[in-house]
């Protein structure tokens, strides 16, 4: 049986994770709130460059996009070429299973293109780690991005942006496929797999042109407009992934955290329940030592 020199000991190290866990609550649920007005922000503006970029690409049509740089990043390449994975996680864990499910799917990704030439793109530590763990397959690593959370910012983006881009045209990137979790609400998270680029799979669900769209003059002209606008549209959706990462991450941590200062508070009242029980055994085997003792010295 435990002594109950062990049992305080135990109550004393659980009521230290107790303290850290709800500590780490509490700055998940502080930081969750500007999250949140963070990514309901995004969301809006990125959809609308989605139906622009769908808009101007519907009324110029491929044939008008031949040879220009536009036409590169929307038009299909042959099959059998490298491809990009971009994998968007946290940089630290107690998040629940946050991070071990977008490792799952990456995974799942990597078996189902074994052979292939790979290129992997990662935001976020723990997807740098996981990867550096899978050298020894045909993979690559172009890009890293760690350090980045909890304060995501468009230059992060950009940076990501400019990255994915230049690989795409330098390396005959045949697509890239992009994985992050999605924040749908406090309590749940969403793991996404979205194809990046072609852009053409990328925009197949934008709202196609406006009615009148023709109607409308064009300064520049649409093509150099289209041209300009990818680089942003691209950033435009990158930033709104990573500020999705980041509101799901937090929502994810403060869930796990309060999940463990209830069990540690649990797990506290237990132990303290065992050492009183201990206490009072204690007790009672000297009081029965005592009578024991009396009555062998009466005798």
């Amino acid at each position: 049986m435990a002594s109950l020199r062990d049992i305080r000991k135990h109550i004393s190290s659980v009521k230290s994770i107790k303290q850290i866990t709800y500590a780490m609550k509490m700055v998940a649920a502080a930081r969750i709130k500007r999250a949140q007005s963070s990514i309901l922000a995004a969301r809006p503006f990125a959809a609308e460059m989605d139906r622009l970029i769908a808009d101007l690409y519907n009324e110029l049509g491929e044939e008008d996009l031949t040879g220009t740089a536009a036409r590169e990043l929307f038009a299909e390449r042959p099959a059998g070429g490298p491809l990009c994975l971009v994998l968007v996680t946290a940089d630290k864990g107690l998040c629940g299973s946050f991070n071990n499910n977008l490792l799952k799917a990456a995974a799942s990704w990597l078996k189902e293109n074994r052979g292939r030439k790979l290129y992997v793109i990662t935001v976020g530590r723990k997807g740098r780690d996981f990867m550096h763990r899978l050298r020894g397959l045909d993979l690559e690593i172009k890009y890293e991005a760690v350090g980045i959370f909890p304060k995501v910012g468009y230059v992060h983006a950009q940076l990501l942006t400019d990255n994915i881009i230049n690989l795409y045209r330098g390396s005959a990137v045949e697509s890239v496929t992009l994985i992050y979790n999605e924040f749908k609400s406090m309590m749940a998270q969403r793991i996404v797999t979205d194809r990046l680029l072609p852009l053409k799979s990328h925009i197949a669900g934008a709202v196609k042109a406006r009615p009148g769209g023709k109607d409308f003059s064009f300064e520049p002209d649409k093509k150099t407009l289209l041209g300009a606008l990818l680089p942003r549209h691209l950033g435009a959706q990158l930033y709104r992934t990573l500020l999705e990462s980041q509101a799901a991450e937090l929502a994810a941590r403060m869930n796990a955290m309060e999940s463990a200062s209830k069990n540690a508070t649990e797990l506290i009242e237990g132990l303290t329940l065992k050492m009183n029980k201990t206490r009072q055994a204690m007790i009672t085997t000297e009081l029965n030592e005592i009578v024991s003792g009396s009555e062998a010295l009466g005798g």
